[in-house]
């Protein structure tokens, strides 16, 4: 099923890293969205109903299918966003192994729930709870991993028994149109579609969706999330982050620069849990600050082959990027590398590394998404974690120590979804675990187990008699004395418990 018909408006999608043109899209048309969703219904119904083994075999298929055109996507992948090759290489390996996971689970996930009494006299009752899918869910993703966030979400909700209508970023449509082409070519059923367009396109798939799982800033979050209390769609929503890194005296200096390096400039620094911010205790910060400097002067900048990070998705990034290593700089910030907005063709800007900032400047305090790294020095722990919690973002962070418990410690100071002990960005890996945001980072969670496929459900309760004995007790047809009864006696029971645990 295609979800691009044939309207007048389109767009030439080009390469940020070259000027060139990566592809030709068609937008398409926001009045088209409902037919387009009515589809999806029909077909979601037939999907639900092969049950989680049969929709289990098709996402099988799907994910070999993603293995086999590895190459072919991750080509087009660098052609619309300018990525390095290196970076380009992350984003079909993380959607096979959710697809794994949840090959692996969703049965066991999905599976009506038996729930126990609340108390003994309430036994004479059989409960229990079905997850049933929302027949459409609305993936709203952004440009900075077109095909991991198109589907990482969305593979979940397939998995779940619901039809997906996706709409990628206007910047990057070119490999949902190869991804929806790979879902067909699996065998599989019509129910994932594509809308493409800018803000249009987005309000009709709100409009027309059960439910929305967008990722993207903060900002356009509140707006997508505001629109879609016109009509009680419950949201979920994956949105901006600062991301700070504590490094501790004891921690391995090396190990933490190398994880500030990477986590800082991978994708060009686009990335919601990237490295935004560092703190870093003054016993061990000129030693970091030089094994920084050391690792980032390594880097090589450019788009596929060869290279460690690429192009910004556009100049408008860019200016971004420029603009708060400026700020920095003139509020009396040394930029130790990079710091200048290099000429030339393509949307780049060298690896900067930020030293003597703090949080009157705007590479401390707004997300930056581009490839620097502000460092700042405390004299306490105390202090990183303030600094740290001092801001409106709150959806990661990263603690080093050789002191593992210790770490563990500062980490449950912190005021954000997740945070990684020696390491960074590695919470993502982890599908078991919730993926979520704190503050303006969003509300609702990714992944989580079972809970990943669940979110994308209605819960169902099912209460069927164990027996006809105690039926109807306080129904009006009862004498009033045997109601009162009958009350007294609830009462009595209920209150056993509380008076035990009040002793």
């Amino acid at each position: 099923m295609t979800a691009t018909p044939e309207v007048d408006t389109g767009a030439k999608i080009l390469n940020p890293a070259t000027g060139a043109v990566a592809g030709m899209v068609r937008w398409t048309d926001p009045a088209d969205v409902p037919r387009i969703t009515a589809g999806l219904r029909r077909s979601q119904k037939e999907w639900e109903a092969r049950g989680a083994a049969g929709r289990a075999r098709v996402l099988a298929r799907y994910a070999v299918w993603l293995g086999e055109h590895r190459d072919e996507i991750e080509s087009l992948l660098i052609a619309e966003t300018g990525k390095s090759a290196t970076d380009a290489a992350q984003e079909v390996p993380l959607l096979i192994m959710i697809a794994s996971y949840y090959i692996k689970t969703m049965e066991k996930a999905l599976a009506p729930e038996t729930r126990p009494a609340s108390l003994p006299f309430l036994s004479i009752k059989k409960i229990a709870v079905h997850y049933r899918p929302r027949p459409v869910v609305g993936i709203i993703a952004p440009w900075n991993y077109p095909v991991a966030n198109l589907l990482m979400d969305g593979i979940a909700a397939l998995a779940a028994g619901c039809a997906v209508l996706l709409k990628p970023s206007e910047r990057t449509p070119l490999t949902a149109e190869l991804l929806l082409r790979g879902w067909i070519d699996s065998g599989a059923p019509e129910v994932m579609a594509i809308v493409q367009g800018a803000r249009e396109a987005v309000e009709a798939v709100v409009d027309n969706s059960d439910y929305i799982q967008f990722t993207g800033s903060s900002a356009t979050g509140a707006k997508v999330m505001e629109r879609a209390a016109r009509r009680l769609t419950p949201v979920s929503l994956e949105l901006g982050g600062k991301d700070p890194m504590i490094v501790l005296e004891d921690a391995d200096v090396d190990l933490a620069a190398h994880a500030a390096v990477w986590g800082g400039m991978f994708n060009a620094g686009q990335t919601c849990v990237s490295v935004e911010r560092v703190y870093v205790l003054e016993q061990v910060y000129d030693k970091f600050v030089d094994a920084v400097v050391r690792d980032v002067k390594n880097l090589k900048m450019g788009a596929g082959d060869g290279f460690d990070f690429g192009a910004q998705i556009d100049d408008s990034q860019v200016d971004v990027t420029a603009r708060h290593v400026e700020d920095a700089v003139a509020k009396g910030a040394r930029a130790l590398t990079g710091g200048v907005r290099p000429s030339g063709p393509g949307s780049f800007y060298p690896p900067t590394v930020l030293v003597d900032v703090d949080h009157s400047m705007a590479c401390m305090t707004e997300e930056t998404f581009g490839p620097t790294l502000p460092i700042m020095k405390v004299t306490t722990v105390a202090e990183a974690v303030r600094l740290a919690n001092d801001s409106p973002y709150g959806l990661s962070g990263s603690v080093f120590s050789r002191d593992v418990e210790r770490a563990n410690d500062v980490a449950l100071e912190m005021d954000c979804g997740a945070v990684n002990i020696n390491d960074v960005i590695s919470n993502l890996m982890c599908t078991t675990a919730p993926m979520g945001g704190w503050k303006t980072s969003g509300i609702g969670a990714r992944f989580g187990g079972a809970d990943g496929l669940r979110k994308f459900c209605r819960q169902e309760t099912i209460v069927a008699p164990r027996t006809a004995v105690g039926a109807g007790g306080n129904y009006y047809n009862n004498s009033p004395k045997a109601m009162k009864r009958m009350n007294v006696m609830m009462t009595k029971f209920a209150l056993m418990r509380p008076k035990r645990a009040a002793k």
